[in-house]
């Protein structure tokens, strides 16, 4: 029998159990030791020295970066260490603009609570000549250079999860930020995809997805000659409640309807209703490839960072990516098809998309969802900026009585809700696969592999002689491994899942922030607990079966190919393209 190993913290024995460095054992002896650049889904770093410990023999160092090692005695909270990390901590404060009460991060801004934590109420050095360029030139993200205190955080995930590289650390001393390539606006990156998850780990206001829309949002609300539609993304109702105290996880889809009308919205739909379409045109589309062997394997659409990856850095895969256009870019066109049936004018329904996902925003500015200049999603706001508008409202919206969807378009199945989850299209595509091959059995068939909360996942489905092999990627690191496998001959599918956000749309760059992989996990079970509770797949579900004959056609039809689904172009840069576009 191996002999217990243990660390010594603060004179109590604590076990090592597989901790890779000091500061997860720390912090399972219940000391929150406070830290800025240590980040659960990334490397360790020991940038910030706010997490220093004094361990005896080797002296002062940053917990992080140190693997414990049985009998190591460990003091975390000696006067040097505690008059260190103040230090620190004021010469973080010092090298930015944290001017909290007109920051759109207050209250919920990493720097704004360690300050609380360590008690810092005066800052004893002189502040460095501030960078107060603020880039808002892409409608995902905004950059406020001013705030950054050069953590690295955004640099490592662009790197390490999103295989990236679109920022970096440029220029040295106090000239050093965070820049993308030739220090070039985000707007006019080429490498950057929009996916946000730099802003989801900044711990700061200093990447920030954009949420300038809030005010023309309220502006069309308050026009007398438009109308104003709202429809809410699955991932928005496990996620809003959060920010105003609620259970992480909990669905207050209810809540939701309610704050919406509360807010002055004239329609208040279901974004799941986009989704259980999305699914039958995407459906139908791989049983037709899959039937001739044509343009496998099929990948979702649905991401639209990811289909600016595709689009980017791997264009040799745009044949395999579904035509369907995403669930959010199906419902612009339809409502807007709706309004012009009933006698209004497109161009007088304004369509407000709420979306966990900062990428969403630029996936509607894209120039081929314009009809004449109006485009089939107006604006697109974030599950926090709709907290934002609550808020700012006056609306109590933990005691808000549960309302229901409006019709038509309220109408959703389980199917269309898990589209949150990573692998909830996949399993929805699926659902409907085997109904339309073996109606019989549809229900028989478990999709337990695909609801694990892994980054890579996959299932076979067997129905009599047909054998349907899948996959469910997310994170585009690992999306890119997979491409370079299905290449090289090593991987073989015939449909696959892809999200940017690893975890799916729950870990959106617009959803409340987190850490770890416990928030995601408890947001899909919510997602998935409602999928219990609705019809199970989409074809179930009546609003959309009612569109075709009405506004659609036939399912692929020319009218339903015109409004639900769409094209992609390479988009990958070359040395000297730019000069000879000149």
């Amino acid at each position: 029998m191996e002999k217990e190993q243990f660390v010594i913290i603060e004179g109590k024995r604590v076990p090592i159990e597989g901790e890779k460095n000091l500061l997860e054992l720390v912090r399972k002896a219940h000391f929150n030791i406070v830290t800025f650049c240590y980040h659960p889904e990334l490397a360790a770093y020991g940038a910030c020295r706010l997490c220093l410990v004094e361990v005896e023999g080797m002296g002062i160092v940053a917990s992080c970066t140190v693997a414990p090692k049985d009998g190591m005695k460990v003091r975390v909270n000696s006067d040097e260490i505690r008059k260190l990390r103040r230090i620190n901590l004021e010469l973080l404060l010092s090298s930015g603009n944290h001017d909290c009460t007109l920051c759109s991060k207050s209250n919920n801004c990493k720097l704004q609570k360690l300050a609380k934590d360590l008690d810092v109420t005066e800052i004893r050095f002189k502040s460095k000549k501030l960078d107060s360029h603020k880039d808002a030139t892409s409608p995902a993200l905004v950059r406020d250079h001013s705030k950054c205190i050069l953590c690295g955080n955004c640099v490592r995930i662009c790197n390490e999860v999103q295989g990236i590289g679109a920022i970096d650390f440029a220029f040295r001393g106090f000239r050093s930020k965070i820049a993308t390539a030739f220090n070039k606006e985000l707007g006019q990156s080429h490498e950057c995809v929009s996916c946000g998850q730099c802003a989801r780990v900044c711990p700061t206001g200093a990447l920030m997805p954009n949420s300038s829309e809030i005010e023309e949002v309220f502006k069309a609300i308050n026009n007398p000659a438009k109308k104003v539609a709202v429809h809410i993304a699955p991932a928005v109702r496990v996620g809003l409640g959060e920010i105003f105290g609620l259970p992480q996880g909990q669905n207050v889809d209810g809540k939701i309807a309610a704050a919406l009308r509360m807010l002055g919205f004239d329609y208040v739909y279901d974004t799941a209703f986009a989704a259980d379409l999305t699914i039958v045109e995407e459906a139908t589309e791989f049983l037709e490839r899959f039937k001739k062997g044509a343009n496998l394997p099929q990948f979702t659409s649905c991401c639209p960072a990811w289909v600016n990856y595709v689009e980017k850095f791997a264009p040799e895969f745009i044949p395999n990516l579904s035509t369907a256009r995403s669930p959010m870019q199906m419902m612009g066109p339809i409502l807007k098809a709706d309004f012009e049936d009933r006698g209004g004018k497109r161009e007088d329904l304004v369509v407000v998309a709420v979306m966990p996902c900062s990428a969403k925003k630029s996936e509607a500015k894209r120039g081929e969802f314009y009809v004449d200049g109006n485009p089939d999603t107006d604006y697109v706001v974030t599950t926090v900026a709709l907290a934002r508008m609550i808020k700012e409202a006056g609306i109590d919206f933990v005691n808000l009585e549960n309302e229901w969807f409006d019709m038509p378009f309220g109408t959703k199945t389980g199917a269309g809700v898990i589209f949150g989850a990573s692998g909830g299209v996949m399993e929805a595509a699926l659902r409907y696969a085997v109904a339309e091959l073996d109606p019989a059995n549809a229900r028989s068939v478990k999709f337990t592999s695909l609801r694990e909360p892994k980054v890579f996942k996959e299932k076979t489905v067997t129905i009599g002689d047909i054998k349907i092999r899948t996959a469910v990627v997310s994170g585009l690191k690992n999306a890119r491994k997979l491409l370079e496998d299905i290449k090289s001959g090593k991987d073989h599918y015939d449909f696959i899942e892809v999200m940017s956000c690893q975890g799916g749309c729950v870990a959106g760059a617009g959803q409340p922030q987190f850490d770890g992989w416990a928030p995601r996990k408890v947001r899909a079970e919510g997602l998935y607990q409602e999928d219990t509770e609705l019809a199970y797949k989409s074809q179930d579900n009546s609003g959309v079966t009612a569109l075709y004959g009405r506004i659609l056609d036939k399912i692929g039809g020319p009218v339903a190919h015109k409004l639900l689904h769409t094209h992609y172009e390479s988009k990958k840069f070359r040395v000297g393209e730019e000069d000879a576009k000149k």
